[in-house]
């Protein structure tokens, strides 16, 4: 069963998220923040991923904690949906393009948390926004998960566009990289033995 369900209570946030690796794309997203709420949407349609995310947050602040402990619980989600990585591909990759812009996500379900994250946004807010955000969402998520990110946003004119795609492409990738391998059913993806 490649589901998970995470809870995270704190003073600033509290946060619940339910993943179905399995699942068919689809998600019920109620973040308060309207943007992410689209980013995470194209997170489970291009990972055909089944993700649910409840958020309550010191909004009257920023996005800024709601955003960060989002990614950290989703991070948490993807790594007991996982399991023991047995069968997986591990690896996975995707360039996603929207009209003018194109990103690129590798993802490596590699055990060690690392985020390489090359997106020089053309504005600083995309609507109430603050594209910083984004970054700290996939800090969150790869720290959590432990799993290698890689993101470039290899062109761009239009912010809305450059983060679509940086979250599109995402989904893609950590979709072949959790589809199971069936040439390598029962093993770990790792000369260790383990991930």
């Amino acid at each position: 069963m490649r589901q998970a369900e995470i809870s995270r209570n704190t003073l600033e946030t509290q946060v619940t998220v339910r993943v179905n690796l399995d699942g068919t794309g689809q998600s019920h997203l109620s973040t308060g923040i309207g943007f992410l709420d689209h980013m995470l949407d194209q997170v489970a349609r291009h990972g055909m991923i089944d993700l649910d995310v409840e958020a309550r947050g010191d909004l009257h602040i920023d996005a800024h904690h709601s955003s960060e402990d989002i990614g950290i619980t989703l991070g948490q989600a993807l790594s007991q949906a996982v399991g023991d990585k047995q069968g997986l591909a591990r690896y996975g990759h995707a360039y996603v393009p929207l009209d003018e812009a194109l990103s690129r996500a590798v993802v490596d379900l590699s055990g060690r948390p690392g985020l390489v994250f090359h997106v020089e946004f053309t504005r600083a807010m995309i609507g109430e926004f603050d594209v910083d955000l984004v970054r700290e969402f996939f800090q969150g998520l790869v720290n959590h998960a432990a799993i290698t990110v890689h993101i470039d946003n290899l062109r761009g004119a239009n912010a809305h566009h450059q983060a679509e795609t940086v979250f599109k492409a995402f989904g893609r990738a950590l979709r072949m990289a959790v589809a199971p391998d069936p040439r390598a059913a029962g093993r770990v993806p790792s000369t260790k033995g383990s991930l």
